[in-house]
């Protein structure tokens, strides 16, 4: 068992927010155990990071779709740290059907987003339950502000974002008072994945969504790395909270 150091676990850890709050855990006093489901070789740099920080880092693949090896990678934790202190359900995934083309979006898509972003939520945190009511721990799920308001985003994406809130708050209720549960939901981050989404108008949506936060720019994966942290290491009243974190561009659009 590690001495003097808790231990996080993150799902979705291989690249963005999942990157970045592994590094800012790692500067706060924690091990961490890397979850990733098929970027290898982007997780071993996680953990590289981590390991740059003083910190320790067990890799750990595992689709958190897949109850089986989610209780797998939690008997792992165990065995390796002896404890857990936080966890955060940061893994997700996405289809690329727009949300306007409904025939084009096949059960099989839409089943697959719900398993990995809503389900996978649950059979994490039910795993990790009891080491975090042990050590009095928190949970931190990523939302999304798509999950809040209606949006340009895909339908299943959207609407398992919302069912993340929701399981959010039903969870905070019925593992209280030992564990706390909160959500951060982003707005619009700079980075691989929104690439993805906008493509070759990335650079000009972008901008566009800057110029109307009143902050006037879109969120980096480290300043929801900061607020995870902060959910986790302090707040210890705050209980069933989705936190936005958009600049403000929420509020007042």
């Amino acid at each position: 068992m590690t001495q003097g150091r808790r231990v996080a676990l993150i799902t979705g850890a291989a690249t963005g927010i999942g990157r970045a709050t592994s590094i800012a855990l790692s500067e706060a006093g924690f091990d961490i155990a890397v979850n990733y489901s098929r970027s290898e070789a982007a997780a071993q740099e996680t953990a590289k990071l981590v390991r740059e920080k003083a910190g320790k880092a067990l890799v750990l693949r595992c689709d958190v779709s897949d109850d089986s090896s989610v209780r797998k990678m939690l008997t792992a934790v165990e065995q390796e740290f002896g404890r857990l202190d936080a966890l955060v359900n940061n893994a997700g995934t996405t289809t690329s059907v727009p949300p306007q083309d409904f025939d084009a979006l096949t059960p099989e898509e839409w089943d697959r987003v719900f398993a990995v972003n809503v389900r996978g939520v649950f059979q994490v945190t039910r795993a990790a339950v009891p080491m975090l009511r042990e050590s009095r721990g928190s949970v931190v799920n990523t939302a999304s502000i798509a999950g809040l308001r209606p949006g340009p985003q895909p339908l299943p994406y959207a609407a398992s974002k919302a069912a993340v809130v929701n399981l959010t708050q039903l969870l905070a209720l019925n593992l209280g008072p030992e564990i706390r549960v909160n959500a951060v939901a982003p707005g619009w981050m700079v980075g691989d994945w929104m690439e993805r989404m906008l493509k070759e108008r990335y650079d000009d949506l972008m901008a566009r969504r800057a110029k109307n936060t009143p902050l006037r720019r879109v969120v980096t994966p480290e300043e929801v790395a900061e607020v995870i942290v902060n959910l986790i290491t302090s707040n210890r009243m705050v209980n069933g909270e989705v936190v936005v974190i958009d600049g403000g561009f929420a509020a007042t659009t």
